[in-house]
């Protein structure tokens, strides 16, 4: 009898763990945002802002930030949390090879966060599993290019948004000791291929 009782109780504590889990999925979640940029083509994130109305409004540093865009290493950068889920992100950025500085606000669809919600496929190094894309990856190009991806691994992203940045404010002699490591790490490179502006 005292078996049946302890069975009993056990269910019923794992029935309440289990609905408790259910009901709050979001919890469970790591939301995050990383900043990428192309191969060759590096930039130093400024500043980003990010903001849930009425609940939050903060700064995330980025720093350098270079390879990869795509391919078996991209996207792929730094990583920071998102706690709330924005509604808006700033971003502010140096562009090393054309020596200029971009801005952009970026109005997150209001739907973006249940698209990353739906299950994607991806490996681990026993199997493969099913999760939501829980990552959102901006990448940052020459010409002031801005993309969008969600993903929960590398070679599962899809892109989402696709925008275009404007100029903004800043003095490129703010980089000049950055910009000459980054010349020696890249200089070759852009002196044979340039530096695209569009097509990424």
């Amino acid at each position: 009898m005292m078996i049946r009782k302890a069975l009993a109780l056990s269910i019923a504590v794992i029935v309440l763990v289990a609905s408790g889990c259910a009901t709050s999925p979001e919890e469970k979640i790591p939301w995050s945002i990383k900043i990428v940029a192309p191969k060759h083509y590096d930039i130093w994130g400024v500043n980003m802002f990010l903001e849930k109305t009425g609940e939050r409004s903060w700064r995330a540093p980025v720093g350098y930030v270079g390879c990869c865009w795509k391919g078996p290493r991209g996207p792929s950068g730094s990583h920071h949390g998102l706690d709330p889920f924005p509604e808006l992100i700033l971003i502010h950025w140096f562009s090393f090879a054309e020596q200029k500085y971009y801005v952009k606000v970026i109005k997150v669809p209001p739907d973006l966060q249940d698209r990353m919600r739906e299950p994607a496929t991806y490996k681990t190094q026993v199997d493969v599993r099913s999760g939501p894309r829980h990552t959102m990856a901006v990448g940052l190009a020459p010409g002031g290019t801005v993309v969008v991806w969600i993903m929960n691994q590398i070679g599962n992203e899809i892109e989402v948004m696709r925008m275009q940045a404007s100029e903004g404010p800043g003095d490129p002699s703010d980089f000049t000791e950055r910009t000459k490591g980054y010349l020696k790490r890249h200089g070759d490179y852009l002196e044979e291929h340039g530096i695209p502006t569009d097509g990424w």
